[in-house]
């Protein structure tokens, strides 16, 4: 083996060496809250809630509304949606920030090669002939081959904790992108039970619509008999208009939903028509599981996601801190160089060096201590951060709770006041027809009955909008397989 051959073969085996230490401290994940329930003082689970140490949900959580509609549409917005897309090539481009970090750390190793046309100046060195004989400077071409490799010992870890900070960011791109996706399927099983509500409301005040129709015919029929008044036909006419001016605002909404979803499944409005998506059909097979606040923190995506930037945040203290010490690179490289092709690869054509070089800070003003604070100071906000998305957490779990709790109680209360419009009605109609009553009377309940089924369809609605938030602020699991 030649002596370069020898001398390379060291600097690579130096490649095996560790960091002599690592400097900075290391991250320990933060400590389970101790919260033992989901809910505040004295409220209780609403019954569309199981609260369950190891809540999961079988299946893509959207499954549990029984709507093969719903189902298509999030599938397809998986698909299309550009939001995700986004998420997707950022993650791509932190996980190649990641495999940077680590091709930095180890050896680096480059080569070159060479040709050129010289005409060398030997007047610059002195030789301007012999006698009445004068040198011609030379013309020749110089071929060259070459090498060189060096690796930073990396003393005190600073680029090890680099690869450490660049593996926990590349981490918490990912709980983004996961949360991207979470955030993409309840906004879309948002807009489908708006949709949903807003057709069950439209189709109400339709039925209101056709009841006042049918009153007014009542009224006229019973004006030819001489058995009602003007007023009561003015009252029912003017029930009419009021019903029908209810219309607009809510097909206007509805088609806003539609245009809001096919945006979310990543299409134009005009290429792409949301399904007519059931209220009645859309119904929660089981309750929605809830874990328990130890459990939540390990569920979440933006919690895991503020848990790695603490990690990167903690990292790069130790980072900045290698930065204040000496450190330490070797290097090597071999060169081949001749004036013609074929002795190129001789050895007396061969020139390499070998070495190790020192560099330490001396004085800087000041600016890497700075930088060293500025990192610990980071890594405060970090977790400040951290514990705020996991106070956020709890607090949008709670709310959802206690909304779907407040939602129960109300449907119940509307299926007591919408039983309660329809026996009303049903005494004012049987009362007018027997000539014990008035007209007036029958379209005040009929006007009743209407108030009380629309408001339920509401209630309806609105008790499948914070169910879908629950499995939201749950961090229900998004995958589809």
């Amino acid at each position: 083996m030649s002596p370069t051959t020898k001398l390379i073969t060291v600097l690579l085996a130096a490649t095996s060496l560790t960091a002599c230490a690592t400097v900075g401290p290391d991250f320990k994940a933060p400590a389970a809250p101790t919260t033992a329930s989901s809910l505040g003082a004295g409220e209780t689970a609403p019954a569309a809630a199981r609260l369950d140490a190891d809540a999961a949900n079988a299946g893509p959580w959207w499954t549990a509304l029984n709507s093969p509609e719903l189902d298509a549409v999030i599938r397809q917005a998986l698909k299309d949606s550009p939001t995700l897309a986004e998420a997707d090539a950022t993650l791509a481009q932190s996980q190649s920030a990641l495999a940077q970090a680590r091709g930095v750390a180890g050896p680096q190793v480059t080569g070159n090669a060479g040709i050129a046309r010289e005409r060398a100046n030997l007047q610059a060195f002195g030789f301007t002939g012999f006698g009445d004989i004068k040198l011609t400077n030379p013309t020749f071409s110089l071929y060259s081959v070459g090498g060189a490799v060096s690796y930073d010992l990396d003393l005190w870890g600073g680029n090890k904790r680099r690869i450490e900070s660049a593996t926990a960011r590349t981490e918490a791109q990912g709980r983004r992108a996961e949360a991207a996706y979470l955030s993409l399927t309840a906004n879309v099983a948002l807009q489908a039970a708006t949709i949903a509500t807003l057709r069950s409301r439209i189709a109400s005040v339709e039925r209101m619509i056709a009841d006042d129709q049918a009153n007014i015919e009542l009224i006229r029929k019973a004006n030819a008999l001489g058995g009602s008044t003007s007023l009561a036909k003015v009252s029912a006419a003017s029930q009419l208009e009021e019903d029908r001016a209810q219309l607009p605002a809510l097909q206007g909404e509805l088609a806003a939903a539609r245009h809001a979803l096919a945006v979310l499944v990543g299409k134009a409005p005009a290429d792409w028509t949301a399904p007519a998506f059931d209220l009645q059909a859309m119904a929660l097979s089981a309750p929605v599981p809830v874990a328990l606040p130890s459990q939540l923190v390990r569920k979440r995506p933006d919690i895991l996601a503020a848990e790695a930037e603490l990690h990167a945040a903690t990292a790069d203290i130790g980072v900045a801190t290698a930065d204040l010490y000496p450190n330490i690179k070797l290097s090597a490289s071999l060169t081949q160089g001749a004036l013609k092709p074929g002795d190129l690869f001789s050895y007396d054509a061969s020139g390499w060096d070998i070495g190790a070089g020192l560099t330490a800070p001396l004085f800087d003003g000041g600016a890497l201590k700075a930088r060293r604070q500025q990192a610990r100071e980071a890594a405060r906000a970090a977790s400040a951060r951290y514990q705020q998305t996991v106070l956020t957490a709890f607090g949008q779990v709670a709310d959802a709770l206690s909304a779907l709790s407040a939602d129960e109680n109300a449907l119940a209360a509307h299926d007591r006041t919408e039983q309660q419009a329809g026996e009303r009605l049903r005494l004012a109609k049987a009362a007018f027809d027997k000539g014990g009553g008035t007209m007036l009377e029958v379209i005040d309940a009929q006007r009743t009955l209407n108030a009380a089924r629309s408001a339920r369809a509401r209630a309806e609605g609105q008790r499948l909008v914070d169910a879908i938030r629950l499995f939201a602020a749950t961090g229900a699991d998004w995958r589809t397989s």
